[in-house]
C-alpha cells in the first residue's frame, strides 16, 4: 500500500503528490520519499542529487532548465510557503508554454514531480521558505538556461509584483529566444 495521493495535473506528467502524514501532539513524521512507493506513482526515474534552498518572502528564482541534461524535480517545502510554477518547454507537446502552478508550504505537505521538459521557478510568498528538491540528473552549469519570470507569452499568474531576482534571473530570456531542442 503506497499511502500517497496522487494528482494527475493538466500538463502531461506532472504530478501533485501528497504523503501520508502522522501527526500528534509532538509534531508529525512522513516519508518524502521511497522508491518504492513514488517508483510506482509518481517517478521511474532515479533521483542522483538532492538540493536545498532558502529565500526570505518575495524572493522568485527561475525559470530554470537544463538542456542538455534536463532534470526532474520532487519539490518540497520544508519550511514556509511558495507559489511554484512549471512551463511545458516540449516542443512536441500540445501544452508548450503553458504553465500551471500550484501552493507548496510546511503545512500542506504537499509535493510537485516536475519531469524532464519542463522550466521550473517558485516565488516565497511566507516570510521565507526552504525548499527541497530532488533531482534525476545532476546540475551541470553550462547547461542551464533561464526564461524570464514574467514572459508576457507564458502570463504566469505570479502573486508578486516586484519580486527579488538574482542577476541571472533578471537576464532570462523570453520563451520564443530561449533554446530548447
Amino acid at each position: 500500500m503506497s499511502n500517497l495521493t496522487v494528482w494527475e495535473l493538466p500538463l502531461a506528467g506532472l504530478k501533485l503528490v501528497k504523503p501520508q502524514v502522522f501527526e500528534d501532539g509532538r509534531g508529525y513524521f512522513l516519508e518524502s520519499y521511497h522508491l518504492e512507493k513514488f517508483g510506482a506513482e509518481v517517478v521511474r526515474d532515479a533521483f542522483v542529487q538532492d538540493n536545498v534552498s532558502f529565500s526570505k518572502h518575495g524572493v522568485l528564482r527561475g525559470l530554470h532548465y537544463q538542456e542538455p541534461h534536463a532534470q526532474g524535480k520532487l519539490v518540497a517545502v520544508l519550511e514556509g510557503e511558495i507559489f511554484d510554477a512549471v512551463v511545458d518547454i516540449r516542443r512536441d507537446s500540445p501544452t508548450f508554454g503553458k504553465w500551471h502552478g500550484v501552493t507548496l508550504s510546511e503545512h500542506n505537505h504537499l509535493q510537485l514531480y516536475v519531469p524532464p521538459g519542463f522550466a521550473h521557478g517558485f516565488c516565497v510568498t511566507g516570510e521565507q521558505a526552504r525548499v527541497l528538491y530532488k533531482c534525476t540528473d545532476f546540475y551541470s552549469p553550462g547547461n542551464e538556461h533561464t526564461i524570464i519570470w514574467n514572459d508576457p507569452q507564458i502570463g504566469i499568474a505570479w502573486p508578486v509584483a516586484d519580486p527579488v531576482l538574482s542577476e541571472k534571473d533578471a537576464r532570462g530570456v523570453l520563451l520564443r529566444d530561449a533554446l530548447i531542442v
